[in-house]
């Protein structure tokens, strides 16, 4: 029984030589669209980025069986004249660019590979109207040109492809379901609509014929770049991540970074809301990932992912986007100026935001606390029963204005003995007030007068405050503190978990990392490029402890390690760290240990759940979270409060 001969290669001619061959237009587009056409999504950005370059304000995306059989771009650009029609539709032709210098890129194309890549795969039409020209068209089919004819249009281009890969059957093998292909045709487009603000973006999808539905709409926004970006934000990525997106606005050596990102308890559970543009084209790069991952390390767990949309601006010349057939990476003459600016402009806005949470967490709490939905005679799902008091009784309403009159505050009775309340009517008109009910943990004076610890011993004015006076504490855990419009819950134990765990950093940061000399140094073997790239990043790694020294050949010396992290497995601790450079182009691993050492210890130095605390505790640390930084979230991105509005609330019981 032979083998199967993995060599894939056809037996060459006689005489053991393979000719050359010069291969035609046709084959040269094919093979040019397996590069720029991956699937309907890249036909649709293609051709909506030449509508933007056109200058357009309103842009018209129809699509078909997920773009398979249909893709038209309908835009109000400044149009091409009858005799610019065949030369666009030749290879490398092109109005972005003289050839002159292909850094100083200003536009989305630049390659002129597009439009004749689409005609070779495909049925490609063309209809445009420059100002001043009449209108005209062209068609295109599976490579094959017609010539151009008179048309109808009033201005802008209609850019119509049918049958995508028709002429290379292979490739339709290889295309998703339709949904899948329309999802990423409208990931697409909102990519696009979320850098150009200015411009307006309609999706509908037209399967089946007719006018179809529309899938997504942004109209066209104008004013100051913030107020647009973030209205087109909103649009794209919805109200609540608007609502919790910090500003971002920060420059440092020629590169600009802004944008909005989001508060870390607006975190996700996939890097799915992750959006960087680079001179508005947008991309999907690992360094920029990779710091935007780092400027978030300290706020989020490991499975969970930061929400951004962040903007890079800087002279064409100081990054290549020359770097990939769909132009969807780039190349920065100095990646660690760009990398740094993004970290420190991040943590610089987070740290702004000081206790700030985000207003899911409270929209989760009103919806857990919904009354659940009963279910009619027909099974049928009905609303929750308000229940409303028709009219009050005589002896109801007599009872009712004992209570309300003037003196009834008067008639107040020192305690009676044993009693575990502070005070007790000696008269009410409900049974229910007969005794003075308090969601007071504190013990009970043993005499009449203030509670030297109540909560009210809160500072005057301490409601006005962001996070109130404290009124109570329920289940040795929970602080509830009554706001100007409303209240807050704190989870006592997660907020000094974080108040110590920033002291911590902060005396680590201030008085630097102690190393722990090791007696006999330990010497790592490596290969010649983890041992470079290892010593290049030795002066960072000595910051946290971690001492780094070539030692001749291929070999590295681990002489200290942070004291901290006490006995470690040096050769380990290098190997994942060289995997860490290989995967994101950084490492943070010995920071990483550092500070889960030093959650640790916050979180056992915490207040622990279970513990009452007095009033003046509890006012202290509600102080201490507004002034400290990051105080919103604990040391794992989870809410260390929540805060409910009175008109939420009184919604919740049917009063509003």
């Amino acid at each position: 029984m032979s083998s199967a001969d993995p060599d894939i290669r056809e037996t060459p001619p006689a005489g053991g030589r393979p000719v050359i061959r010069q291969l035609d237009d046709s084959a040269i587009n094919r093979i040019a669209a397996g590069e720029v056409v991956e699937r309907p999504a890249s036909a649709v950005k293609e051709l909506v980025e030449n509508a933007i370059d056109a200058g357009a304000t309103r842009i018209t995306v129809e699509i078909a069986d997920g773009g398979k059989t249909l893709i038209r771009v309908t835009d109000d650009g400044c149009g091409m004249t009858p005799e610019d029609l065949p030369l666009a539709l030749s290879r490398h032709a092109t109005s972005k660019i003289d050839g002159s210098d292909l850094l100083n890129i200003h536009t989305f194309g630049f390659r002129g590979e597009a439009l004749p890549s689409l005609g070779a795969v495909g049925r490609l039409t063309i209809t445009s109207r420059a100002k001043g020209h009449e209108a005209a068209q062209v068609r295109v089919s599976g490579g094959k040109i017609e010539p151009v004819k008179p048309a109808g249009l009033r201005a802008g281009t209609i850019v119509e492809l049918r049958d995508l890969f028709f002429a290379t059957p292979a490739r339709l093998k290889f295309m998703r379901s339709d949904r899948a292909e329309a999802q990423a045709i409208s990931d697409t487009v909102k990519r696009l609509a979320m850098a150009e603000p200015s411009v307006g973006f309609t999706l509908r999808d037209v399967s089946g014929g007719g006018e179809g539905r529309v899938t997504f709409r942004a109209d066209p926004l104008s004013g100051d770049l913030f107020d647009a970006l973030h209205g087109r934000l909103a649009a794209v990525l919805g109200r609540e991540f608007a609502e919790n997106a910090l500003k971002i606005d920060a420059s440092r050596d020629g590169i600009r970074l802004y944008g909005y990102a989001a508060l870390p308890t607006y975190s996700r559970g996939a890097a799915v809301a992750q959006f960087l543009f680079v001179n508005t084209r947008p991309v999907k790069d690992k360094m920029l990932t990779g710091a935007l991952r780092a400027a978030y390390f300290d706020f989020l767990s490991r499975d969970r992912h930061p929400a951004a949309a962040l903007f890079v601006d800087c002279d064409p010349q100081l990054v290549d986007v020359n770097v990939h057939p769909a132009k969807s990476e780039v190349r920065f003459r100095d990646p660690g100026v760009a990398r740094g600016l993004i970290v420190s402009a991040l943590r610089h806005g987070l740290a702004e935001a000081g206790h700030r949470a985000s207003s899911t967490v409270a929209g989760a709490t009103l919806g857990a606390m919904r009354p659940e939905q009963t279910e009619g005679q027909s099974g049928a799902q009905t609303a929750p029963r308000i229940y409303q008091m028709d009219r009050p009784s005589m002896g109801a309403r007599t009872a009712a204005y004992a209570a309300q009159r003037p003196g009834y505050a008067e008639g107040y009775a020192a305690p009676a003995q044993g009693s575990s309340f502070g005070y007790e009517p000696a008269a009410a008109g409900f049974a229910e007030l007969a005794t003075a009910y308090s969601g007071r943990t504190v013990e009970a004076p043993e005499a009449p007068g203030p509670a030297p610890d109540a909560p009210e011993a809160a500072a005057p004015g301490a409601e006005q405050l962001p996070l109130g006076a404290a009124r109570g504490q329920v289940h040795e855990n929970y602080i509830i503190a009554q706001t100007r419009d409303g209240m807050v819950i704190v989870d006592q134990h997660a907020a000094h978990e974080r108040l110590v765990y920033e002291k911590l950093k902060r005396q680590m940061a201030e008085n630097g990392v102690a190393a722990q000399a090791l007696l006999i140094p330990e010497i790592v073997e490596l290969s010649e490029g983890d041992c470079a790239r290892l010593l290049e990043v030795a002066e960072d790694l000595a910051r946290f402890g971690l001492g780094i020294e070539a030692f001749g050949g291929n070999a590295v010396a681990v002489r200290e390690t942070p004291a901290l992290l006490g006995e470690v497995n040096a050769e380990a601790m290098v190997r994942d760290i060289l995997d860490e450079l290989d995967d994101q182009g950084e490492s943070q691993l010995v920071q990483a240990r550092l500070e889960a050492i030093l959650s640790r210890v916050a979180c056992h130095g915490s207040i622990r759940s279970g513990r009452r605390m007095r009033g003046e505790e509890m006012n202290a640390l509600l102080r201490e979270m507004e002034a400290t930084p990051h105080s919103g979230q604990c040391n794992h991105g989870r809410p260390t409060y929540v805060e409910l509005k009175l008109a939420d609330i009184e919604r919740l019981f049917g009063r509003s």
